[in-house]
């Protein structure tokens, strides 16, 4: 069945089809039994606007486009949440693509976006991204676009962010003054500027607190696995035996940890205490519980949602807009995995 037009409404009234579209939308100089019958008559045959014809004539889709690395973890669910919650307040649909960590795929996925004449663009990028022409591109068609939790430093756009240098240090100084004197840390893939942040904090706070720092100690995840995680607890057991504490890049990885020692009867935090990084829900199942750095995600989504639209209104209204860059506070949860026993 062919979709219902003004024509047709218009043609079987004998009205013309401005009349059609006023009636509609509620106009004043429409009386209200013309009103009435366009009304009736476009309820029986089911009709519902063009909304490509209405985009044409606003420019606005009315869409935005989210690229974020991975739809599963626990983190970029809730992001997804905060945005989808934000933007359905205001009218606005949500198109979730995920890159799978694949830069090639990241810059396909931009191509798609911007084919498909979103408002705006929010996103996470990859761990392979090391290569920024395909945003750069974004900010010379001047789409409103925003980054949040892995961006890069030489985008000049919005982003929401945490303070990861800091969150590290936090965290790192954290096992220290629980006792800790050798401390291993699982680190992210070389490119994700929240990866080298959380490395660079490890390190800061080993030096103000007279710890050597130990390259051997570092150990570098390709992937952010739980599976990686078991491995570099082995490692560790392995090359060093007298590590005490370990500062882990994701609560995924630093669970993978958590289950290797349990299997091989390392007691945590007796012989090894751990904290992981984004308060994973799977961090408060396990056992022993995980302490995290708590990373506000809802909010994040929430936040990122709010500077785009604030972009988006600016570019509707032919005025300037300066990027801002937002940093959410994090905290410290302790739990089990970290306590004195």
């Amino acid at each position: 069945m062919k979709d219902i037009t003004l024509k047709q409404i218009a043609e079987t009234l004998g009205i013309s089809i401005t009349t059609v579209s006023k009636a509609l939308k509620n106009y004043p100089d429409v009386s209200a039994k013309t009103r009435k019958a366009v009304l009736d008559l476009a309820n029986s045959l089911q009709y519902t606007p063009n909304s490509f014809a209405v985009n044409l004539r606003t420019k606005e889709s009315r869409t935005i486009g989210l690229i974020i690395p991975e739809v599963v973890h626990h983190f970029f669910s809730n992001v997804i949440n905060g945005i989808i919650a934000e933007a359905e307040k205001n009218g606005y649909l949500v198109i979730i693509l995920q890159s799978n960590e694949s830069l090639e795929l990241e810059k396909k996925q931009v191509e798609l976006l911007m084919s498909k004449r979103v408002d705006g663009i929010i996103m996470s990028l990859s761990n392979e991204s090391n290569d920024d022409d395909h945003i750069k591109e974004l900010i010379r068609r001047e789409i409103p676009f925003v980054m949040f939790d892995k961006i890069s430093k030489l985008v000049n756009c919005s982003k929401v962010i945490i303070n990861d240098q800091k969150a590290a240090y936090n965290a790192v100084a954290h096992l220290i003054n629980k006792g800790c004197k050798k401390i291993a840390h699982i680190r992210g893939p070389v490119n994700p500027q929240n990866a080298i942040d959380r490395f660079l904090g490890y390190k800061k706070a080993l030096e103000k607190h007279d710890i050597v720092y130990n390259s051997k100690l570092v150990y570098t995840c390709d992937n952010v696995t739980f599976e990686e995680g078991k491995l570099f607890a082995e490692q560790i057991i392995k090359e060093h035996p007298d590590v005490d504490g370990v500062f882990v890049i994701t609560d995924l990885v630093a669970v993978g940890v958590l289950d290797y020692f349990n299997e091989i009867g390392i007691k945590v935090p007796q012989q090894i205490k751990v904290i992981g990084f984004s308060n994973w829900f799977m961090s408060q199942v396990i056992t022993p519980k995980l302490s995290t750095v708590d990373q506000p995600s809802y909010e994040m989504g929430v936040q990122s949602f709010c500077l785009l639209l604030e972009e988006m209104n600016c570019k509707k209204e032919s005025l300037s807009f300066q990027p801002k860059t937002i940093e959410l506070e994090t905290k410290i949860l302790e739990r089990e995995s970290t306590l004195e026993k």
